[in-house]
């Protein structure tokens, strides 16, 4: 099971990545929503903003957040770190449940990009 601090590693990379996108990937990336990554089996979700490509304020809170962010992800901690570190793949995750995406319409058209 990941850690609390292998998650963080893994949510820092992974801002990293969208902040060093160009073209298309940045263009899918540069929207200014709040977002936030539930990691089931820590109980623990990490909330953030999505700005100008980039990951920012990224902040861990026990259990379900007060409010829902407008982007939403859930997967358990080793998923986050295999995705991340490329050894999982977010389509076929996303199509059997291990990962769950919550979006607005507009923004899953835009994210599909990026995962």
């Amino acid at each position: 099971m990941a850690t609390m601090e292998e998650c963080r590693s893994a949510l820092e990379k992974l801002a990293e990545n969208l902040a060093g996108a160009d073209g298309d990937l940045r263009s899918a990336a540069a929207l200014d929503r709040s977002v936030s990554c539930r990691i089931t089996d820590l109980d623990v979700t990490f909330l953030g903003r999505l700005t100008d490509g980039r990951i920012e304020d990224v902040t861990a809170v026990p259990g379900l957040p007060s409010e829902r962010a407008e982007i939403r992800l859930t997967m358990s901690g080793d998923d986050l770190v295999a995705l991340v570190g490329g050894e999982l793949h977010f389509a076929r995750a996303w199509g059997s449940g291990r990962i769950k995406l919550e979006a607005g319409f507009r923004d899953l058209l835009r994210l599909r990009k990026l995962l």
